[in-house]
């Protein structure tokens, strides 16, 4: 497995996805987004997942966090519904139609569930999984050593502990009722720094 295997897309939506992505975050968090889309990928070829959408994987996984950004922080919704809105809006831009629209906004809520059924929305159990592999280390040793070595050494960590651990924190408090809040009490800032990714 290597990462030229998993062709980027080029489509209207990456290409506006991408743009979002470095406009508006940090290099470790760019990093984190395209590690997610790689870690997603090979989880659908490892588990031997078909008939994924891999224009809406990508843009989804590299939208899924923009709602961390300031210019995206909504006051009242969670930082994963506001980044789905945010991914709606760049695929009407990207003339998606407005059921698929809708799919991106539920692939990046979902990304934030406790657990999502693949059955019920395979890009939204393949982000929600590659994210708690690139957070929380969970599944490390389902993917082949070398690839991890590959992903990491062209996307490396940098800051991403301390930043998306502040991020988590911040939203935490000012939103009690976001799944930021469950990811807090659940001690994502003790497990993004025992995440075995970060000694790779």
């Amino acid at each position: 497995m290597r990462i030229t295997d998993f062709p980027v897309p080029d489509t209207a939506a990456a290409r506006g996805a991408r743009e979002l992505m470095a406009q508006y975050h940090s290099p470790a968090l760019i990093n984190h987004v395209l590690r997610s889309w790689l870690w997603a990928e090979a989880f659908a070829v490892v588990e031997g997942r078909e008939g994924v959408d891999h224009e809406l994987l990508y843009a989804a996984a590299l939208l899924h966090d923009i709602g961390l950004a300031p210019a995206f922080d909504n006051h009242v919704l969670g930082y994963e519904e506001a980044g789905g809105h945010v991914g709606e809006a760049m695929a009407a831009g990207a003339g998606w139609p407005q059921e698929r629209r809708q799919r991106i906004n539920e692939v990046i809520v979902r990304h934030n569930w406790p657990e999502v059924d693949p059955a019920l929305d395979l890009e939204g159990y393949l982000l929600e999984i590659a994210t708690g592999l690139d957070i929380g280390g969970r599944r490390d040793t389902d993917i082949p050593l070398e690839f991890r070595h590959e992903v990491l050494a062209k996307y490396p960590r940098l800051t991403l502990a301390a930043e998306f651990g502040a991020g988590v924190r911040d939203q935490s408090q000012r939103k009690p009722h976001s799944h930021a809040r469950r990811l807090f009490d659940g001690g994502v800032i003790d497990r993004l720094a025992s995440n075995p990714l970060e000694r790779l």
